[in-house]
């Protein structure tokens, strides 16, 4: 049975994928709390704060690993202050840097292995007032491109998904009445905003041998927002 570990793995896409995960192998799910997790089979929850705790002993052997955590603090430019940028910086690379580093071992002992990252669709597209969360995943992004390419011969892939706005507990701000949904559908060509299953899907197939052949990838799974222009 194959192990995969996702980190914050108890709400929103981490959630959903955990839930994917636990019908193909056995899950090690960090986060801070378990809320959510109850129920899920071959499942086992890891208390882990990524701004602060040590990563839990895990597997000696791990085919995949995801990381999941991020941030939505929409700010004019001129009022971010430099430490909320530290801040992005945190949650959103370092976090993955310590992840992959303390499962590395366990993901090249799997001859075989994948991790996938989250990005957003706000760094290939410009939006105002996302410079922190564009500028922490962009960084994000040239991370994961470059550890595909230094682990390509351990046979290790690593891919990156960038979604658009998925209803999760982090985008409740944005979609929090019926007026908010409907924009916020409406700005997306395919006529919706996401749903978690949406990109917990595709990370799905990123770590599963069906995409062996993918690896140095920014996939995007946002609605068409990135690449469609409807006249």
């Amino acid at each position: 049975m194959k192990n995969f570990v996702v980190v914050g793995g108890s709400k929103g896409i981490g959630r959903a994928l955990v839930e994917k995960l636990s019908s193909e192998g056995y899950v090690h799910a960090l986060s801070r709390t378990s809320e959510g997790l109850s129920g899920l089979k071959n499942t086992t929850h890891h208390t882990f704060d990524i701004l602060g705790d040590n990563v839990p002993a895990l597997p000696d052997i791990i085919h995949g690993l995801a990381y999941c955590p991020g941030s939505i603090n929409l700010m004019p430019f001129h009022r971010t202050k430099p430490e909320q940028f530290l801040q992005e910086l945190n949650i959103n690379l370092m976090g993955a840097i310590k992840s992959i580093q303390a499962t590395l071992s366990g993901l090249k002992a799997a001859n075989g292995a994948s991790v996938v990252t989250f990005s957003t669709v706000a760094v290939q597209t410009g939006m105002p007032f996302h410079a922190s969360i564009a500028a922490a995943k962009g960084a994000l992004e040239g991370l994961t491109r470059s550890l595909a390419a230094e682990y390509a011969a351990n046979q290790i892939r690593f891919n990156c998904v960038a979604p658009s706005l998925t209803n999760t507990s982090l985008a409740e701000k944005l979609l929090s009445s019926e007026e908010k949904q409907a924009a916020a559908a409406k700005r997306h060509p395919i006529g919706r905003f996401g749903e978690a299953k949406d990109i917990a899907s595709l990370a799905a197939f990123l770590l599963s041998d069906d995409a062996s052949w993918i690896t140095g990838q920014v996939l995007h799974s946002d609605g068409g927002m990135s690449s469609l222009r409807m006249l």
